[in-house]
């Protein structure tokens, strides 16, 4: 009796936002599932015939929903489908068919599924001993076919690919596969990877700038050894590395819930200490993957409202949760971009729920970061923005509004309070009126990008936000498909494809004459002499400062 009365208290506390569908996490049976609110935070139910129902946390703050929900935007769609509409529902049968609402934004490549790590939480490492274990490494001519697929897409043609793996450094090819892609015409090319090799062959940052890499995603989830037992000893040689080379780093936390949530304001102080270098950090709350308990989940889950709130906490109030935008925001600037060109623009279209960001800038004369929120009015010039693309899109001479939007740009920002030598309204200007790869390029080295992106998983999977998502894989058999798709249902997607076009490991070792293990670190760089006292590593005479947040 008393459970029935808890569960009749519990319903009439829901709030229902609004209904969509998603999958069963035991049997991936499409189902109806509703999305509401109860206690201040978004919640997902759905039920399976079969196996019950599922209650999932959505969001960790309902306040923060409806403020990013007022930015929900509808992309292009794709206006040249890689697969038709047939009577399958979606997700099954991505690849992307034209009820899919964004372009590609950033495609995929895995050009292996070798890995010379095995982290506990992660999809893609291949576990030699494992039954039906495949090795997936595409060959140039079949990456060149992937790129000219993404090339082809309309209205936009894509143009930034990240190379994933596995670890795609363990591709002894790896800089001739970079040159084959930007000679298909891409701009931005990003290599996703630990930087364990990075570190070890200080020669081979300069080698993949020059071939192309536009920056690396480096894995880092944590400024202490406990939280970052991965890669944490290598990354300052990695980071030296790359400073040399000149070559952009993006740093990669997964963030778990009772893991490594602590250290979220220890990572950005981590990253301003390095700005020359760090661009950006782009926090990635854990996608569930596998079979998990309620009890489990709890434990680890994390949602982006959650990360915000703890970044403004361990970082004193530097950074506040009123500073993050979604990423469709930034939309207004495309569309006027788009109404002063007359052609379609690069969007980012995804739904509000899957992303958040900021910019910040250094004060370097009170010794603090400044979010762009905190001299820039960003609402008031998205809005403005919208009011002119409207006006030249209603007959307004384009060039003549245009030149009154930059003129204007000034009234949004305060420039009492903006950083010392930074003109922002000069930096804005080049993007809206030259919208190129450079201009956008000389923006982000001014300041420093922190965003979430928060990949879905079975338990919370949402077909509304799966047919807005814009960061894809491109694949062998020339479909491109939506990360949460390729991912969230491996078996579906990314497990079939990598066993169609792989061969098996025993195979690959008796090809290469070596075994899969051979890849695996060895710890190599912990082994190194360190300065007593002071916790840095000497290596090659170069002495480089140990990892702190602080």
């Amino acid at each position: 009796m008393a459970q029935l009365e808890e569960l009749r208290s519990a319903l009439e506390r829901r709030h229902l936002i609004r209904r969509t569908q998603s999958i069963c996490p035991e049997c991936n049976r499409i189902l109806p599932a509703l999305i509401f609110e109860r206690d201040g935070k978004v919640w997902m139910s759905k039920t399976c015939p079969e196996h019950g129902e599922c209650e999932e946390l959505y969001f960790g703050s309902y306040e923060m929903y409806k403020k990013f929900s007022t930015y929900w935007t509808d992309g292009k769609r794709a206006q040249a489908p890689n697969v038709p509409i047939d009577k399958c529902s979606c997700p099954m049968n991505c690849g992307l068919c034209s009820n899919h609402l964004s372009h590609t934004g950033l495609a995929n490549i895995i050009v292996t599924n070798r890995c010379d790590l095995t982290c506990w939480y992660c999809f893609f490492y291949v576990k030699k001993g494992l039954e039906g274990a495949y090795l997936y490494e595409p060959t140039l001519e079949q990456i060149r076919s992937m790129v000219r697929t993404l090339r082809a897409q309309r209205p936009v043609p894509g143009n930034s690919v990240q190379i994933t793996g596995g670890e795609p450094t363990l591709r002894e090819d790896l800089v001739d596969i970079v040159r084959a892609i930007r000679e298909e015409g891409v701009e931005h090319i990003q290599l996703n990877t630990n930087g364990i090799t990075l570190a070890l062959k200080p020669d081979l940052a300069i080698k993949l700038r020059e071939a192309g890499v536009s920056n690396l995603y480096l894995s880092f989830d944590g400024v202490t050894p406990k939280t970052n037992p991965k890669n944490h000893w290598e990354v300052p040689y990695t980071l030296e590395n790359c400073r040399k080379a000149g070559l952009g780093v993006v740093l990669v936390p997964t963030i778990i819930n009772s893991i490594n949530d602590h250290e979220l304001g220890g990572i950005v102080k981590f990253a301003w200490k390095n700005m020359d270098i760090v661009r950006a950090i782009s926090f990635q709350p854990v996608s569930l993957t596998g079979r998990m308990s309620k009890k489990e989940r709890e434990k680890y889950r994390i949602t982006i409202p959650d990360c915000i709130k703890r970044v403004e906490e361990q970082t004193d109030g530097m950074i506040t949760k009123e500073d993050w935008f979604p990423v469709p925001s930034c939309s207004p600037v495309t569309h006027f971009i788009e109404a002063f060109t007359k052609r379609p623009n690069y969007e980012l279209s995804i739904h509000f729920a899957c992303g958040a960001g900021t910019y910040v800038f250094e004060d370097e004369d009170n010794k603090k970061l400044i979010p762009i929120t905190q001299f820039v009015d960003i609402k008031g010039l998205l809005e403005y923005l919208d009011e002119a693309s409207e006006e030249i899109n209603s007959g307004a001479n384009r060039y003549l509004t245009a030149v009154k939007a930059v003129l204007n740009i000034n009234k949004f920002i305060d420039k009492e309070k903006q950083p010392k030598g930074l003109s922002l309204s000069k930096l804005l200007t080049s993007v809206l009126l030259k919208h190129d790869y450079s201009s956008a390029g000389q923006f982000h080295l001014r300041s420093m990008f922190i965003g979430m992106m928060h990949f879905q998983d079975k338990y919370n999977q949402d077909e509304e936000r799966l047919q807005r998502c814009d960061i894809h894989y491109l694949t062998p058999d020339l479909r491109i498909i939506p990360f949460c798709s390729f991912n969230v249902i491996p078996e579906w997607y990314r497990d079939r494809i990598q066993q169609k076009y792989g061969i098996p490991v025993s195979e690959w070792e008796a090809k290469v004459g070596r075994k899969l293990e051979d890849g695996l670190y060895r710890g190599t760089l912990r082994r190194g002499s360190h300065h007593a006292g002071c916790g840095c590593v000497v290596s090659n005479n170069v002495h480089i400062e140990p990892i702190t947040g602080t």
